[in-house]
């Protein structure tokens, strides 16, 4: 097993890699930028080098900076959490050339699920059903049009390189399509650096459901069942849960096999995620894959009593996966919790927080690197921590949520627990009818 993990990576994800790794007997080291010195990771981990200043750009998105600290501390191995260099191929490749393990996937799956178009062509070439639209780049505004007469509107364009809904347009006509095609080829070559757009039709009332996936480098994949990530805000994540209240039996099997189909496409080796937005009809579609492991990892754990940060470590390390396939055995749902005012349309709230009490009991699980204390710095993702609950059934589940909630008091800053709080007392939230529309019509 490796002997000592470098965690490329910051906040409530390095201390959770970090307490997987103490638990497998595993040296860390955490990597970290001035604004991050007094963090939980870094108190946790049992070296610390500080790769830069506070802006991403010169610390966690550094590839020398962090390849010269696993080097220094000889780390045999790299995990990048999420986000910042976690699917990366040029990171993934540099590991390689310095003889570090990269705890993830290799660089050709990442650029090949990393392009969206490329990744449609995969998958429809392995029998991964996906929703129609272009064959890959659209060419010109010319070639959109002819395009969208065949796929019919309304239709949506998407950046290629796209993530956060960034140079993504919905077009419910052909009189709006020259604007849109203008404006998101704008905003992805802003984004992103590459300005290529791809069409889809656009699902109405639809479900974004995902399922977990792991593969060895021996060819075998297995599905660990599916999160609801439907409670949206902009396109970013708000709730998730498992088992989803729209899934049926029949639905998460042909979806799991599905995903286990785009696995094996890329000969996937890791954990991953394989994103579907579903129809109405309960028809399901390729969105994306997601090549690392998501922020709501936790909840699939929780249903099956599985630790997916351990997983990956010994599928990178070069051990065979059980194979089988897992369903969930209980209810959990993740309230993700931000340093946002969600009276203020969700602006983000760094600062210091001057009091930190969190929830406990039976069930209910936070993954935070927050403390009284700490000061959350403006330079990174808002999120300060995970809340987690996991009970027999839905009702009961959202019934502990109310109650952890109640219990979780941070000052000092704003945050979004009167939002879920709001939230777990909706009628069709509870009801399990929504979609990612919901925020759209929710009241706060």
């Amino acid at each position: 097993m490796f002997k000592k993990i470098l965690i490329a990576n910051r906040g409530e994800i390095a201390l959770r890699i970090i307490r997987t790794c103490k638990e497998m007997g595993i040296k860390t080291v955490a990597v970290y930028s001035t604004a991050d010195k007094e963090s939980l990771p870094v108190r946790f981990a049992d070296e610390a080098v500080c790769i830069g200043p506070a802006p991403s750009n010169k610390s966690y998105l550094s590839i020398a900076n962090i390849i010269a600290a696993a080097e220094i501390t000889n780390a045999d191995a790299i995990h990048p959490g999420y986000g910042f260099l976690s699917e990366n191929e040029k990171f993934s490749r540099v590991c390689q050339e310095h003889n570090i393990k990269f705890i993830g996937a290799l660089p050709e799956q990442i650029a090949g699920m990393g392009d969206k178009a490329t990744a449609k062509a995969t998958m429809i070439a392995a029998g991964v059903p996906c929703i129609p639209g272009s064959t890959g780049l659209l060419k010109d505004l010319d070639d959109a049009r002819e395009t969208a007469k065949k796929v019919v509107y309304p239709i949506i364009l998407k950046a290629t390189a796209g993530g956060g809904g960034k140079g993504m347009r919905i077009v419910w006509k052909e009189e709006e399509l020259e604007a849109a095609w203008d404006s998101a080829r704008q905003e992805a070559g802003a984004a992103f650096g590459n300005d290529g757009i791809y069409m889809e039709k656009y699902i109405e009332e639809p479900r974004h459901i995902e399922i977990q996936i792991a593969g060895d480098q021996y060819g075998n994949a297995c599905h660990l069942s599916e999160r609801d990530c439907s409670i949206q805000r902009r396109h970013q994540k708000l709730v998730e849960e498992t088992p989803s209240p729209f899934m049926t039996d029949e639905l998460r099997e042909r979806m799991g096999q599905a995903a286990i189909k785009a696995a094996k496409a890329v000969n996937y080796e890791g954990v991953g995620t394989v994103e579907f937005l579903v129809d109405k009809n309960r028809d399901f579609y390729f969105m994306e894959m997601n090549t690392r492991i998501q922020v709501e990892h936790t909840i699939t754990e929780e249903v099956i009593n599985y630790d997916l940060i351990k997983e990956q470590i010994k599928i990178a390390f070069g051990e065979k996966i059980s194979g089988k396939n897992y369903y969930p055995q209980m209810h959990a749902i993740q309230c993700r919790i931000n340093a946002e005012d969600p009276y203020a349309d969700f602006r983000p709230s760094p600062g210091k927080i001057t009091s930190y009490h969190s929830p406990g009991g039976h069930g209910v699980r936070i993954d935070t690197h927050a403390y009284a204390g700490y000061t959350i710095p403006p330079n990174y993702d808002s999120m300060i921590g995970k809340l987690i609950v996991v009970a027999q059934t839905r009702e009961e589940a959202i019934l502990k949520m109310k109650r952890a909630l109640d219990e979780y008091i941070i000052e000092g800053i704003k945050t979004t627990i009167p939002f879920h709080q709001k939230l777990m007392e909706d009628p069709q939230f509870n009801e399990g009818n929504f979609t990612t529309k919901f925020m759209e019509t929710f009241e706060f």
